[in-house]
């Protein structure tokens, strides 16, 4: 076991997937010479060379569509895209050829190929720097959606995403890329992608989360101990784990969703209509959700007031507590 950081395991799981397999490439912004803006790719080029990992120019549907060609000629390439809120100019190549290539190809081709990008706020950044677009790439179908929350889960994840037929995008919350350490196993091993993390048995309520939230989340239960809530690490938004919420519905009967996303037309949501359509009997009150407001998220400086923490988890929790259906 080693001890490492979330941007750690994500750097050890790229490093042993390109030692393992040849057709693995890492490529995009920075990541080359400086090891990427955060630094998670550090010391890759060096070790495997300018071939395998390279710097590109400042064009995210480059960087998008190129992989797309790759990875229809066997390779496996990963691509960083700087900042989430940058990758909307490869969206385009994303959802009308990432997405649909081997539905296109009537299965003749896959596109073993990930997506990178630091994803949400908490760090006092600029403008396009801070955005949580869960939504935009969960609704599209032949996507699948990874978000870690643990150094042991970013690893894992990541090696699952690369090895995975279809094209995943990998978002990493990047305010906790080295908030905290934790045990990993030094050799190569996958997370199931789709599949949820109960992060906490309760009986209460069920909390749901994924990201930087969940350890706000766990935070909030410091402050209301007399609630036995159920936390659960979503981990993939698509595919959604729907079983592992329902079932925890059945358990608890009260839910309430935590995201960092826009509130219209969220994460939540989904969440909300999957528990009404197969759990809807087992609640004791309506289901709630705390999200980001329906703003473009504001510049550092008020920033704190999009910004979830644990005391307004631990307020929607003691008011969901006190409803009735």
């Amino acid at each position: 076991m080693a001890v490492k950081t979330i941007l750690q395991a994500i750097n050890e799981a790229l490093d042993q997937s390109m030692e393992k397999d040849d057709s693995v490439v890492v490529y995009g912004e920075d990541v080359g010479f400086e090891g990427g803006v955060f630094r998670t790719t550090a010391g890759l080029q060096k070790k495997y060379g300018e071939g395998r990992v390279f710097d590109t120019p400042i064009a995210e549907a480059a960087i998008v569509g190129s992989a797309i060609g790759m990875a229809v000629n066997g390779l496996k390439p990963v691509v960083e895209l700087q900042f989430s809120g940058f990758s909307l100019p490869g969206y385009n190549q994303v959802v009308t050829h990432a997405a649909r290539f081997r539905n296109r190809s009537r299965g003749k081709y896959n596109l073993p190929m990930v997506v990178r990008m630091p994803y949400g706020g908490g760090v006092r950044a600029l403008e396009h720097h801070s955005e949580s677009l869960e939504t935009l790439y969960a609704h599209i179908p032949g996507l699948k959606l990874v978000i870690p929350s643990t150094p042991y889960d970013a690893k894992g994840l990541m090696m699952a995403a690369i090895n995975d037929p279809d094209p995943v995008i990998f978002m990493e919350p990047k305010r906790i890329y080295r908030a905290f350490k934790q045990d990993i196993p030094e050799e190569p091993y996958e997370v199931e992608i789709g599949k949820a993390r109960i992060v906490k048995e309760g009986k209460d309520v069920t909390i749901i989360a994924w990201g930087a939230l969940v350890r706000e989340v766990e935070k909030a239960m410091k402050q209301v101990t007399d609630i036995d809530a159920e936390i659960i690490d979503l981990r993939t938004i698509a595919p959604m784990d729907t079983e592992t919420i329902v079932n925890s519905i059945k358990k608890t009967g009260r839910v309430l969703i935590v995201h960092e996303a826009y509130k219209s037309f969220g994460p939540a949501a989904e969440i909300i209509s999957r528990i009404n359509e197969e759990a809807f009997y087992y609640l004791e009150a309506a289901p709630k959700r705390l999200t980001g407001f329906d703003v473009t998220i504001p510049l550092p400086k008020g920033e704190h007031h999009f910004i979830i923490d644990p005391k307004q988890i631990a307020y929607e929790l003691k008011k969901l507590m006190a409803e009735k259906a």
